[in-house]
């Protein structure tokens, strides 16, 4: 009789512990949400919360930028360089392969750009050549700058070595090469001096425009 009397107890005391809960106090976890967390992120207006001012909505359609219309575009030309510097010059036109560096001893200008030595006639390349029979205008004085071109050519060389790209075969025509002196090269120096003019195609546009400039060669007074 004491067991039993000792489970009728313990039962009694489980009942009156559980009775301190009701269900409807039970406390919930996690907590219950409120009915703007409970609803999509989606489907929330986007506002502006300023301290002290109140909430404004933002225009979704003026966060991005609006769509461009490619039919009001126009394409113009673009603005001409602010000077040559950054120019690019012109590609020089690569010999052939069966070109080599041949000198040519105790040269002989016949013209500004033209000159014959050890049976061969060569035009500078990237030059276009004064003839001897030209004049030239400088104010009012005429004087025979094609003469005075082949003179200072001439002077130039002194019967110094020229060493040109020149194709194995070149006795019976000529031909239009590029050559140094030393280290100078030829044409360049012809136009910047103003005793050549430079080929549209060539690479002396700078030099001639420069000699222009200057006044010197062709393009000046009477020398």
């Amino acid at each position: 009789m004491a067991l039993g009397s000792l489970g009728l107890v313990a039962g009694a005391l489980l009942i009156a512990a559980s009775s301190r809960w009701l269900p409807g106090e039970l406390p919930s976890y996690p907590p219950a949400q409120n009915a703007a967390e409970a609803r999509p992120a989606a489907s929330l207006a986007i506002h502006d919360a300023r301290p002290g001012q109140p909430a404004r909505r933002i225009a979704e359609d003026l966060i991005a930028p609006p769509p461009l219309d490619v039919a009001g575009v126009e394409r113009i030309e673009p603005r001409p360089p602010l000077g040559e510097l950054g120019l690019a010059s012109p590609p020089q036109t690569p010999m052939p392969q069966d070109w080599r560096e041949t000198l040519l001893y105790r040269p002989v200008a016949t013209s500004s750009a033209i000159f014959e030595a050890m049976g061969r006639r060569v035009v500078i390349s990237g030059t276009i050549d004064v003839d001897p029979d030209r004049t030239c205008a400088f104010g009012d004085a005429v004087w025979p700058c094609g003469q005075r071109a082949r003179a200072a050519f001439n002077a130039w060389l002194r019967g110094r070595a020229l060493k040109c790209v020149l194709p194995p075969d070149v006795d019976r025509f000529g031909v239009a090469a590029p050559c140094m002196l030393g280290k100078q090269d030829v044409g360049a120096w012809l136009v910047g001096n103003g005793w050549a003019m430079a080929s549209p195609s060539g690479i002396y546009g700078k030099a001639e425009a420069a000699a222009r400039g200057a006044e010197m060669g062709i393009f000046g007074p009477p020398q």
